[in-house]
């Protein structure tokens, strides 16, 4: 993904993440106790992988369509009241995404965000296990720890998105430094209702809106092309140059989504 105003590193692979031990991980994460909770949730996310209808039509959805309440109650970074809206599907696994969020969303809060130009709206669209326990954790952490805890989770993400047992335990060590115990660490990723809200949200925004890949962005409902730098940003709200023509699609992760997840 290209970035602004910041020296950039180079540029990850879109993530590939183990589809058959997708299922395997999350019962490490949970724990045996907890797995028996989320057997039902888990069904769930099975079942949508194969018989769900599939994406949607890839154009701009109506934007009262796209503003109507989902599973989970939006949260803003922002005023709730900015002229503009920024609504973003992403993955807490996706390199992409923490590229965004370390690099591109601090110049458009300081342009647009801090100064009550535009909101940000952050959906879940988890890749895989251990990205729907990521935002279970942020969810727990309430409201106003929202945003801290998703930008402290990509800020780390090199060091706990990793298969295996070892995944759970970092995202442990990430999550005590939030605040969070063990105990509550546990009850969070044991929240059968959470996850599968999570799950929902993110098969809203790929049957609903055509969501197929992490990150897409929708700004004021109108779907953003381009590489999401920041200079895309400003083009969609009236503030720079156009991009060029043919300007390939976001440079996002997984298009083709592993076995075990939602809506294809």
């Amino acid at each position: 993904m290209a970035k602004s105003g910041k020296k950039a590193t180079a540029k990850p692979e879109p993530s590939k993440p183990d589809a058959a031990g997708t299922d395997k991980t999350w019962l490490y994460i949970v724990g045996a106790a907890a797995a028996a909770a989320l057997v039902g949730a888990i069904v769930f996310w099975q079942s949508n992988s194969g018989g769900g209808s599939g994406p949607g039509e890839k154009k701009d959805p109506d934007l009262a369509e796209l503003m109507a309440p989902g599973p989970l109650p939006d949260i803003s970074l922002g005023k709730d009241d900015a002229p503009n809206t920024i609504v973003e599907y992403a993955s807490m696994t996706c390199p992409h995404c923490a590229q965004f969020h370390k690099i591109v969303l601090p110049e458009l809060e300081k342009k647009y965000i801090d100064t009550g130009q535009a909101r940000l709206i952050l959906r879940e669209f988890p890749l895989d296990g251990l990205a729907v326990a990521a935002f279970m954790l942020a969810r727990c952490a309430g409201p106003d720890r929202y945003y801290p805890m998703v930008a402290a989770l990509f800020e780390t993400q090199q060091t706990w998105a990793v298969a295996g047992a070892e995944g759970k335990e970092k995202l442990l060590l990430i999550a005590k430094q939030a605040g969070f115990t063990k105990e509550s660490f546990d009850q969070c990723l044991a929240d059968k209702e959470l996850f599968q809200k999570i799950v929902e949200t993110r098969t809203r925004g790929n049957e609903e809106f055509g969501v197929d890949s992490t990150p897409s962005f929708f700004v004021n409902g109108k779907r953003l092309t381009g590489e999401h730098t920041l200079q895309d940003f400003e083009t969609a709200l009236g503030g720079g140059a156009a991009p060029s023509d043919g300007a390939a699609s976001p440079a996002g992760d997984a298009p083709t989504e592993p076995e075990g997840t939602p809506g294809q």
